[in-house]
């Protein structure tokens, strides 16, 4: 079975490279150690210069290593080379994606790893750009977690979709984000993998737990949960009864969690496909509703109220005024010809809603392929 193998990334390639005899290498790990959470932008030249000596020492080390050094120099490749019993070319046709901070020293790791593997004939490699990501505050560090997530949720279900077993590879990157990684992975990864310490390195794998969301416990809240994942921000009132660790709040507004959004997007598929949702500044005409009855299939009716969502956010957030649907490219929004005051806003490519706007509300009118709602809009 073809894998993804989900690696993150630390630093230790980086650091196990200082020699630490030379004195004019004393204060390097020391400087490493103050600026490991700095951007590219944000790090010093001669940091920068410090990293990029170690970049080539680790490049120079692991080119003439033996499998057994290597495994010692990089915490990843050791599991890497656990995951393939240290025979690399079986992973020639599997996705690799290395999770890193979004820091100096962090890319530098990663393409460390990246560029052995392609030279060992692993080529189908990517280093997701997780904005933000690091260590340096507990926003920054959630607000990183999140885009993680949202990357996840993005990639990991189409993958599995084409019959790839997942896989999280544990054993490199801080602490922290192996906490939560090892959490998420519960919902996303069909193994998680770690390593014992010490010569043979041999494998610990985690098989995933039979974790289920009780949706019962959050369908009620269907609706402030799909404005929430929306960008709407409610108040705390408008959100009673909704798990508290789903919800962060932020300058008296509510918003989801970072566990919040993980749960979220393990039940929306069941809850959005369901009734339609009474989102505001929308109303459903019976032919609407009819068009929406008839579509019986899951992901369909998932994208419609994700989109009905979004419209509603943006017409909350302007106070009625839809000239903010004509500004979001991904709508498309805009007026029939010659059919009076009828418009239209794309769900996806080739199906359209047809609607009328009124007192500050959208009137949802035909749901459905685009050449069927523009001939009877």
């Amino acid at each position: 079975m073809r894998r993804v193998i989900i690696s993150t990334i630390g630093t230790s390639l980086l650091t196990n490279q200082i020699n630490r005899a030379n004195p004019d290498e004393k204060d390097w790990y020391s400087h490493l150690r103050d600026t490991a959470n700095l951007s590219e932008k944000e790090t010093p030249e001669n940091v920068k210069n410090i990293i990029s000596t170690l970049k080539q020492r680790a490049d120079a080390q692991l080119s003439s290593a033996k499998i057994s050094q290597i495994r010692r120099s990089s915490a990843e490749l050791n599991g890497i080379y656990g995951i393939y019993q240290e025979n690399l070319s079986q992973g020639k046709e599997d996705i690799h994606f290395l999770i890193a901070t979004d820091t100096a020293q962090g890319k530098t790791s990663a393409q460390i790893v990246e560029d052995f593997l392609r030279k060992q004939g692993v080529n189908n490699i990517n280093i997701p750009h997780l904005s933000g990501l690091s260590t340096a505050s507990t926003e920054a560090f959630s607000l990183g977690i999140d885009e993680l997530i949202v990357w996840l949720q993005k990639t990991i279900p189409p993958l599995k979709e084409s019959q790839y077993k997942i896989c999280f590879n544990l054993v490199g990157s801080f602490k922290s984000l192996q906490g939560y990684l090892n959490s998420i992975g519960m919902f996303y990864a069909d193994e998680i993998i770690y390593i014992f310490e010490g010569e043979k390195s041999e494998l610990i794998t985690i098989p995933r737990l039979p974790i289920a969301v009780d949706i019962s416990l959050i369908k009620p809240h269907s609706l402030q949960l799909a404005l929430l994942d929306a960008g709407v921000e409610l108040a705390a009132n408008e959100t009673v009864g909704i798990p508290e660790a789903m919800l962060a709040e932020i300058d008296g507004k509510m918003m989801l969690s970072t566990w919040g959004q993980l749960i979220w997007n393990q039940c929306k598929d069941e809850l959005l496909s369901g009734d339609l949702l009474l989102f505001p500044r929308l109303e459903y005409q019976n032919s609407f509703s009819s068009d929406y009855n008839r579509e019986r299939e899951e992901k369909p009716r998932v994208k419609l109220q994700e989109t009905l969502a979004k419209v509603s956010c943006l017409l909350t957030n302007s106070n009625g005024d839809t000239s903010i649907l004509k500004e979001h490219g991904g709508l498309q929004y805009d007026k029939y010809t010659n059919m009076g005051d009828i418009d239209h806003f794309r769900i996806t490519q080739g199906v359209r809603v047809s609607c009328v706007s009124s007192q500050g509300k959208l009137i949802l009118r035909r749901y459905g392929k685009e050449e069927e709602v523009n001939k009877n809009p």
